[in-house]
This record gives structure tokens, C-alpha cells and sequence, in this order.
């Protein structure tokens, strides 16, 4: 199995239970093809860096995960049909992953903190300065 990461963008009019419906599927297709899903964070309305599909906002979805490629073929291709899933991007983390290993370090870590709007801005405008 494979190690990835997946977020999502969902258009901001969508109802929470939606979320989690679009959140559901992605999750069971991976787990239906013998994937493991390590933590699923939900970073909640953020303002996007450039407007997509007419919207200047959306939810952010984070899954991580160890799976097949085939899930993650089919994952995409869910995202591309629904009209309320805005934008997708998959990144594969490792060729091989063990999943207690992984559940292990998750578990000594600290909480990951969710990205806001004022950090974003921050280290675009630090990046800026230094080009």
C-alpha cells in the first residue's frame, strides 16, 4: 500500500452533512479497496487565492491515508463528476507505508494546526518581500 493525502475544495453553499456525504463516499471507496484512513480534518470556509468555478470561497477537506492506485483513480473521478467538489488535489506521500507504524507516530504527535486565512497571507507576503 501507498501512503496519501487528498484535499478538496466544496463549494460554500453546500450544507454540512453534504460535506460529510462527499467526505463518505471518498473515505468508503478507499476502504472498500482495503485502504486505511488515517485522520480526516475538515478546515472548515476559506477564502480562496483566485476565484474557482465563480466562488471566492470554499470547505477544505483534508484526508490522509494508505491505499491502492486504483482508489485513488476513482476517488478523482467521483470529484470530477460532482459539481460541488470545486477542486482536488492528490499527493502520494511514500511507495510503501506500514499502517500501524503510521497510526503510531500520528498518535505521539502533536495535533496539526489548521491553516487560517492570516497565516496564509503572512507567508505569501514573506515570500513576496524575499523574490
Amino acid at each position: 500500500m501507498r501512503r496519501y493525502e487528498t484535499i478538496f475544495i466544496v463549494r460554500p453553499n453546500i450544507a454540512e452533512d453534504e460535506i460529510e456525504a462527499i467526505t463518505g463516499k471518498a473515505t468508503a471507496t478507499i476502504e472498500g479497496d482495503g485502504g486505511i484512513i488515517f485522520r480526516i480534518n475538515n478546515w472548515g470556509l476559506k477564502k480562496l487565492a483566485y476565484l474557482i468555478k465563480k466562488e471566492s470561497q470554499g470547505y477544505y477537506v483534508y484526508v490522509d491515508y494508505a491505499g491502492v492506485p486504483a482508489s485513488v483513480a476513482e476517488i478523482e473521478r467521483i470529484f470530477r463528476i460532482d459539481d460541488r467538489v470545486l477542486k482536488y488535489l492528490t499527493v502520494k506521500l511514500s511507495d510503501s507505508c506500514d499502517p500501524e507504524k503510521v497510526k503510531e507516530q500520528l498518535a505521539n504527535a502533536e495535533p496539526e494546526a489548521v491553516p487560517d486565512d492570516e497565516n496564509i497571507e503572512d507567508e505569501e507576503s514573506e515570500t513576496a518581500n524575499e523574490e
